[in-house]
């Protein structure tokens, strides 16, 4: 990095200080954003999805196990792919582990793809991972939660303002969240895509205080240097 500039400590101190009033800012703004995102209007889901995984057909109620919230992270892994999506898989490496620390807050976290569940299986056990992940193969339920496009919608541009996309692919990762009440009754809560998944990647967080940055700036498209964890040819 040339010509960066260098000045005394005591210099730092005062641009250090001066950022920090901004970070502060910005820290109040994501709380407030936070609680508007809790204040969001809820929608029942009565539609009966039906997941596949370690025991067997499971509904989306029982993806809760014995809580009240439920993450689900949309993986992208379409049924006829040979391997899980690397930048998918990069976002799972960042959430692996976390789900004791949630349940311990009244939330699950699972990871639901439409590959067969054999191949989900087969691929967490490649990478180590431990967070419970389902399929939703020959279920609409990728489809509803504007993750996945049949043939006729690629390209189309008939998306939700959600979502925000133009790209023509298939598949996409997402997060949406649900909420399951004292009578059972499960309700959709949130949704997000693209760069709102930003905020669940914590080596993202850490590139992001570096000099260099996420130092993606040069590269053929923004995530070139990403590869599976067992890939890295180092």
């Amino acid at each position: 990095m040339p010509n960066h500039p260098v000045v005394s400590r005591q210099e730092w101190l005062v641009a250090r200080e001066v950022l920090l009033a901004k970070e502060k800012e910005l820290t109040v703004l994501r709380d407030d954003l936070a609680r508007q995102r809790r204040e969001l209007p809820w929608v029942q889901v009565t539609k009966p999805y039906v997941f596949e995984g370690p025991d067997g057909q499971q509904s989306l109620s029982d993806l809760f196990a014995a809580r009240r919230q439920l993450i689900v992270y949309h993986f992208m892994y379409a049924p006829d792919w040979t391997e899980g999506c690397p930048i998918c898989s990069f976002w799972a490496d960042n959430f692996e582990r976390i789900p004791i620390h949630l349940a311990h807050r009244d939330a699950t976290l699972v990871a639901i793809s439409r590959a067969p569940y054999e191949k989900l299986a087969a691929y967490r056990r490649r990478m180590g991972w431990t967070f419970p992940w389902y399929s939703s193969h020959g279920s609409e339920f990728n489809y509803d939660f504007q993750v996945s496009r049949t043939r006729e919608q690629v390209g189309s541009g008939n998306d939700e303002p959600s979502s925000r996309r133009s790209m023509a692919l298939a598949e996409f990762p997402g997060i949406s969240v649900f909420y399951r009440d004292e009578a059972g009754d499960v309700y959709h809560t949130y949704s997000t895509y693209e760069r709102g998944l930003d905020m669940l990647n914590g080596a993202y967080h850490y590139l992001d205080l570096l000099p260099k940055g996420r130092d993606e700036a040069g590269l053929p498209w923004t995530m070139a240097w990403l590869r599976r964890r067992d890939q890295y040819e180092d």
